[in-house]
């Protein structure tokens, strides 16, 4: 899919929310491949540009579940800022949001306006609660939690790790 095919869109006054285009791949390869923006994320970088590719066109979520992770571009100047969205998990039968930038783009309210956008969009759908998840170290994901109006739900351990779970409900 290329960013010409892409006909969903969430629009806020900064940013701009799209489903994965395959001209994504080199910055979310390289956003992924920022030990410190994966630090707490349990993830593991991609190994090439083409893995991301790759990655992307296998993303079936959006045709599966009627959502998923958004690319997040800054309206100004088509800057590829990361991804947020919502994720559905068939096991559980939640939703989640989730949120990742690109380092240098931390700290200026890009996840916290992001994150708004897709709480809004999650609540149009009618979804009436929605979780969050995040490594207990994670201080600015936590932050970012809080402004959205999560509430803290409760720790757990996974893959030898503490996480948070917090949840928002409409």
């Amino acid at each position: 899919m290329t960013s010409e095919q892409n006909n969903f869109k969430i629009e806020t006054e900064r940013l701009l929310l799209t489903e994965f285009s395959i001209d994504d791949a080199p910055p979310f390869y390289d956003m992924n491949n920022d030990t410190e923006v994966m630090k707490y994320t349990g993830d593991h970088p991609f190994i090439s540009v083409d893995e991301a590719e790759k990655f992307i066109l296998q993303y079936t979520a959006y045709h599966e579940f009627k959502m998923g992770r958004w690319t997040v571009r800054r309206k100004s100047d088509n800057d590829y800022l990361g991804w947020c969205g919502l994720k559905f998990h068939p096991d559980t039968k939640e939703v989640d949001l989730g949120f990742r930038l690109i380092r240098k783009h931390w700290n200026k309210g890009y996840a916290t306006e992001a994150g708004l956008a897709c709480l809004e969009w999650g609540k149009s759908q009618n979804i009436n609660k929605i979780i969050a998840r995040c490594h207990h170290e994670n201080i600015a994901s936590q932050k970012v939690i809080a402004k959205l109006g999560f509430q803290f739900l409760k720790s757990f351990e996974e893959n030898q790790n503490e996480w948070y779970q917090y949840q928002i409900e409409f």
